[in-house]
C-alpha cells in the first residue's frame, strides 16, 4: 500500500519547487521552469509508459489535460479582447459589490471565465492602492468558492452533473453555505480594504468618492464568444468537438478583436504560456497520487461525511479537484449503496440512491472540492492564471507560502471550519 507512494515523490517536488524557487532563486526559476515542470513529468511518463507498461493511465490523464488547457486558454484569449474601463469606483463598498457580482456570474461563466472577463477591470479600479490582499480575495472569492453553485461554476460540479446530479441540486442544497463563505469574505475584505483606504493619500479617497463613475465596454462581441464556450462545456460526443469550437472561438475572437482592446487590456499571451507547462507537470505528476488514493480510498476509514468534507477539501486544494471529486463520490457511493442481487448499480442508479440515503455526502464532497481549490495556487486552474496577470501588471503578489499562511491558513480555514461545524459534524 505504502511502498507506490515512492512514485508520489515527483508531484510533491514539483509543488514544492513551484512553492520555494520563485522566493529562493527567482531569475533561475523565471528561466527553468519548463525544464523543472516537464522534467519531473517525464519521469512519471516514463514509469507509466516503459515500467508499467500502462498507457491507458496516460493516454486519459492527456486528454483531460487538452481538455482543461483548451477551456482555459480559450476563455483566457477571449476575455483578453473584452476591455471594461472603470473609473471612479474603488471604494471598499463598491469592491464589496463588485466581487459580489463577479461571484454572482461565475455561476453562469465558470471560474475560469468569470475571473479572466473581471481581473482586469478589478486591477484597474483599484490600480492607485492595489495590494496583495485584493488580487488574493478575488482569486478566493472570484475563482473558487463564487462559482460553487452550478455545474458551470466549477469542473467538479459538472462532473456530478454527468453523474447523475440534477442540474439545480448544488444550488438548492449549498446555497446558505455559499452566502455564509462569501459574506464572511466580503466583510473580512470591507475592513481591510477601509483600512487601505484611509491610508490612500487624499487626492485619490477624494476622486474615488466622488460621482464621476464612467464605465466603458470594448469588444462586446465577445461575449458571444464566451457563450459559445460555455455551450461547448456539455458537448461530450464526438470526441474532440467540444475543444474544436472552444479554440474555434478563440481564433475567431483573435482575429476580430481591434489591436487596441488587446493594448488596453495589456494582453500577451505569456501567462497562458506559464500556466499551460506547469499544469502539463501537475497532471503528469498527480496521476499516480489519485491512483493511489482510488485503490486505498476505502481501506482509509472513510466513514463520515466529516471525513467526507476535509478529505476532498484538502486534496483538493493540491490536486485537481475534479478527480478527486469523483474518487470521494465513488467512495460514497461504495460506502452506502450495495448490490442488488449481486449487481453493482451503474453510476448514475447510485448517485440518485446516494441521494435520497446520504445527499449530505453529496454536498459536503461538492462543497470541499470547490472550496478549498481556494487553499493554494495551485488548488484551481484560475489562481495561478489570475496571479500570472496580476504579475504582468506589476502587481506584488504573494509568494505561494505568503499566500497559504499570511492569508489561507488565517482566513479560509477558520471559515471552512465554520461550514464544517454546522453542516458536516454530524
Amino acid at each position: 500500500m505504502f511502498a507506490e507512494l515512492i512514485w508520489v515523490l515527483p508531484f510533491i517536488l514539483l509543488l514544492s519547487s513551484i512553492a520555494i524557487l520563485p522566493l529562493a532563486q527567482k531569475h533561475w526559476w523565471e528561466k527553468n521552469f519548463p525544464f523543472v515542470s516537464l522534467g519531473l513529468g517525464l519521469v512519471v511518463v516514463f514509469h507509466y509508459l516503459i515500467q508499467l507498461k500502462n498507457s491507458e493511465s496516460l493516454i486519459h490523464t492527456g486528454l483531460e489535460y487538452f481538455s482543461f488547457i483548451a477551456l482555459i486558454g480559450s476563455l483566457f484569449v477571449v476575455s483578453g479582447g473584452i476591455h471594461i474601463n472603470v473609473k471612479g469606483e474603488a471604494t471598499p463598498l463598491a469592491n464589496c459589490i463588485f466581487l459580489f457580482i463577479a461571484a454572482a456570474f461565475a455561476n453562469l461563466l465558470g471560474t475560469t471565465g468569470a475571473s479572466m472577463v473581471f481581473i482586469r477591470p478589478w486591477l484597474r479600479m483599484n490600480k492607485y492602492r492595489l495590494t496583495a490582499f485584493h488580487i488574493v480575495f478575488f482569486i478566493f472569492i472570484v475563482s473558487n468558492i463564487g462559482g460553487g453553485l452550478t455545474p458551470i461554476g466549477d469542473p467538479p460540479l459538472f462532473l456530478g452533473y454527468l453523474k447523475g446530479v440534477p442540474f439545480f441540486w448544488v444550488l438548492e442544497n449549498v446555497w446558505l453555505i455559499w452566502m455564509i463563505a462569501i459574506g464572511i469574505l466580503l466583510a473580512i475584505f470591507f475592513i481591510l480594504d477601509s483600512s487601505n483606504f484611509k491610508k490612500a493619500p487624499r487626492k485619490i479617497r477624494e476622486k474615488e468618492t466622488a460621482k464621476e463613475e464612467e464605465w466603458q465596454f470594448s469588444g462586446g462581441h465577445n461575449v458571444f464568444f464566451l457563450m459559445m464556450i460555455m455551450g461547448a462545456v456539455f458537448i461530450n460526443q464526438p470526441p474532440f468537438l467540444r475543444e474544436a469550437i472552444m479554440i474555434l472561438a478563440a481564433f475567431l475572437s483573435h482575429k476580430t478583436t481591434p489591436r487596441f482592446v488587446y493594448e488596453r487590456n495589456g494582453f500577451n499571451f505569456a501567462p497562458i504560456k506559464e500556466v499551460a507547462i506547469l499544469f502539463a507537470g501537475i497532471f503528469a505528476t498527480m496521476i499516480p497520487a489519485l491512483e493511489w488514493l482510488e485503490h486505498y480510498a476505502a481501506e482509509l476509514g472513510l466513514k463520515h461525511v466529516g471525513q467526507f468534507y476535509w478529505g476532498s477539501g484538502i486534496l483538493s486544494s493540491v490536486l485537481d479537484n475534479a478527480p478527486t471529486y469523483l474518487n470521494f463520490l465513488s467512495a460514497a457511493i461504495g460506502l452506502f449503496v450495495h448490490p442488488v442481487h449481486g449487481v453493482l448499480p451503474t453510476d448514475q442508479e447510485g448517485v440518485r440512491l446516494l441521494l435520497m440515503s446520504h445527499p449530505n455526502y453529496i454536498r459536503a464532497i461538492s462543497v470541499g472540492s470547490v472550496f478549498f481549490g481556494a487553499v493554494t495556487y495551485i488548488g484551481n486552474g484560475p489562481n495561478f492564471l489570475v496571479k500570472s496577470i496580476a504579475d504582468q501588471s506589476k502587481v506584488k503578489t504573494p509568494t505561494f507560502f505568503g499566500y497559504f499562511f499570511k492569508y489561507s491558513l488565517p482566513i479560509l480555514i477558520p471559515i471552512f471550519f465554520v461550514v464544517w461545524f454546522f453542516f458536516f459534524r454530524g
